[in-house]
């Protein structure tokens, strides 16, 4: 492995679990740094194929490929949280992974990763597990009549959710889950949605970005904005609140933690909604926005190198352009100050995400 003081040089390999768009960017900002970039991925038709200096079309089952896979890089990370657990495990035995195995294992189960966060004190939704169809009328009733039933793994994007009203409704969904173990979560009367994306290093240094919030459009991300507005005050808890769970996991990377903001009895509160251990479609504003976008962060944690700063550059708006929305891209670059990120996915679905745009204006 190529080190440099206890980091890797440049020059060095970076393997990248998962072939989105997310390790499209990650590949780009490695590259940017010298660092290469190896991708795996079952798909070769996955977007970062296109841009990485190597990649393995492969199962993430397949151990043959991943130790052939290891060999070649000199540490490993993912672009999402569905990797098999397993994997990331049977590769932590060959080279450094980060996040850490244990971090993924934690985050890809809504009920372990809950409790994880009622450990630390960290306020969530009030939560029952629910492992068979008749648990939900009682836990229901204790909730208000109303709730959000979800798989406790793999969903996103609104999938392997629903919000439920009557016992009835709640069984139906469970049997559409495949009875599949599930969460039922009481609802939150939130007055906004928001991350707190920072990245920790492999020193325990720690840099949060600002704050920003979120709008959704069929429970898919449609818009972020930063500053968000909120209370400064509130702010810093959110920034506080993403340093303790990082610190908690000991973790390595960018980490994005969703929360609602609830009116409380004395302000603002927060309510954290989940973790993602990764970078994140929320924190996408940096690449225009900030001087270290969320993806050169996560390379800089993961490679044992210096956090850059997550200075913001002025007042941002990013909007995910989903679906046929991508077809507005000459528009788009027709427009001044309109900075246009194409994730070059070669087929148009409803609700895939295609592309974002990032408006930066001058603070006022």
């Amino acid at each position: 492995m190529k080190t440099l003081d206890g980091g890797l040089q440049p020059g060095a390999t970076i393997g990248i679990l998962g072939a989105g768009q997310l390790g499209r960017m990650l590949a780009f900002a490695g590259a940017r740094l010298g660092l290469k970039s190896h991708i795996y991925a079952p798909d070769a038709g996955e977007p970062a194929f296109d841009v990485t200096a190597a990649a393995t079309a492969a199962a993430y089952e397949d151990e043959t490929a991943l130790a052939r896979f290891a060999e070649a890089v000199d540490v490993i990370t993912y672009e999402f949280e569905n990797i098999p657990a397993a994997t990331a495990a049977f590769l932590a035995t060959r080279r450094p992974v980060y996040p850490g195995p244990l971090d993924l294992a934690k985050t890809q189960d809504r009920l372990v990763e809950k409790r994880f966060l009622n450990g630390l004190s960290v306020a969530t939704a009030a939560l029952a597990a629910i492992d068979a169809a008749p648990a939900i009328a009682p836990a229901l009733a204790s909730f208000g009549g109303a709730g959000i039933l979800k798989t406790r793994r793999f969903g996103y994007d609104g999938k392997g959710q629903a919000m439920i009203h009557d016992a009835a409704k709640g069984e139906a969904a469970f049997a559409s889950f495949g009875k599949a173990p599930a969460i039922l979560e009481s609802v939150v009367p939130f007055t906004r949605e928001i991350s707190a994306v920072g990245a920790r290093g492999r020193d325990g240094s720690f840099r949060a970005y600002d704050i920003c919030e979120n709008s959704h459009a069929n429970h898919i991300l449609s818009r972020t904005e930063a500053p968000a507005r909120i209370q400064r005050l509130t702010a810093d808890r959110a920034a506080e609140t993403a340093k303790c769970i990082a610190d908690a996991l000991d973790y390595v990377g960018v980490i994005a933690v969703e929360m609602f903001v609830v009116n409380g009895a004395n302000g603002e509160e927060l309510i954290v909604n989940e973790i993602a251990p990764r970078v994140h479609n929320s924190g996408h504003w940096t690449l225009d926005g900030a001087v270290t976008s969320q993806f050169e962060q996560h390379m800089r944690a993961i490679a044992g190198w210096p956090l850059g700063s997550t200075e913001r550059r002025g007042r941002i708006v990013m909007d995910n352009l989903i679906g046929d929305e991508v077809l507005r891209w000459r528009e788009i670059l027709e427009e001044d100050g309109a900075s246009l990120h194409l994730y070059g996915k070669s087929e148009i679905r409803d609700g895939r995400k295609m592309g974002h745009v990032t408006r930066v204006y001058e603070e006022k």
